[in-house]
């Protein structure tokens, strides 16, 4: 196979339609099927076109032979904020369809998501419940929205995510996390961590999961062992989840989601995790080099 963008979508489809195969519903069919829905969703994240009227517009002049039906804008939000769900099954999917280099290797960590920036537009959005006040160290400023946390192999596969207040600790959001999906990590693993995951009842927890937690020693804490030659060799792919973000960011217009109500902002989050962990497990199946290279669907 090749690394194109009609490829990809094309592969996508099968996998997903052979994925959601169920008995057929009483009623007229879709005529946009979930199948269909997802490599829409997924091609209108790699294409980098964050508007949804602008989207709809370039998918009919340039899209129609490969999807005959498109729906008006309220429509495509509609079916797009239901698919919440949906995204995220295909994503562990995809996940464990797709082998990893390092099986015994994960990297974890989180990046605030921004929903809004002025007072005003944070008091009358609907996330008012659920987002918050936070604070991004690595940009030395305040945000308003949530955190995502992020679970993942080295070349970028999603394994487990969620979105957070920013006001909750890391550890316990990234704990409540591998118990619910405890059944993804195995007994032996290596998680690769910053030091805001340093806690002893973080560590005590993955112990108990039989999880090994390498992270940087904090400065100033003696009771902090240094890491071993092992550990320090390992701690040069920390920086591997940054890069992951950078992606999500960078190329998957991530701060660009435009989401104003939870569900909104959670399937659009799905929808950039899902175009990455779509193009990671393709160029894996078709033996490209780079993994989490995106250049050949961007266009």
């Amino acid at each position: 196979m090749d690394a194109d963008l009609d490829t990809l979508l094309t592969a996508l489809y099968c996998f997903t339609d052979d994925l959601l195969i169920t008995r057929r519903r009483p009623g007229r069919p879709k005529r946009l099927t979930d199948a269909e829905l997802v490599c829409l969703a997924v091609a209108q994240v790699l294409l980098n076109r964050p508007s949804e009227t602008a989207w709809l517009r370039y998918a009919r002049k340039h899209l129609s032979d490969m999807f005959p039906y498109l729906p008006k804008q309220p429509g495509w939000n509609k079916r797009l904020r239901a698919a919440g769900p949906l995204i995220a099954r295909l994503i562990r999917a995809l996940a464990q369809a797709t082998p990893t280099s390092v099986e015994h290797l994960r990297l974890i960590d989180s990046t605030p998501v921004e929903c809004a920036r002025s007072r005003p537009t944070a008091k009358r959005s609907d996330l008012a419940g659920e987002a918050g006040y936070g604070y991004c160290a690595s940009h030395s400023r305040y945000f308003w929205g949530m955190r995502l946390y992020l679970v993942t192999t080295v070349e970028g596969m999603p394994i487990m995510w969620c979105l957070a207040n920013p006001k909750l600790d890391e550890r316990e959001v990234m704990q409540a996390l591998l118990e619910v999906d405890h059944h993804l990590v195995t007994t032996g693993q290596v998680i690769l961590a910053d030091k805001g995951f340093a806690g002893q009842t973080f560590e005590q927890f993955l112990d108990d999961l039989g999880v090994h937690l390498v992270r940087p020693a904090r400065k100033g804490v003696k009771r902090d062992p240094e890491p071993t030659p092992v550990e320090r060799r390992l701690l040069r792919l920390r920086q591997w989840i940054e890069a992951v973000f950078d992606t999500l960011k960078g190329q998957l217009s991530l701060e660009q989601h435009g989401a104003r109500q939870p569900d909104g902002l959670y399937a659009r989050v799905s929808q950039r995790l899902l175009a990455m962990a779509a193009a990671i497990w393709h160029n894996t199946h078709i033996g490209a080099p780079r993994k989490r290279s995106l250049i050949a669907y961007d266009h």
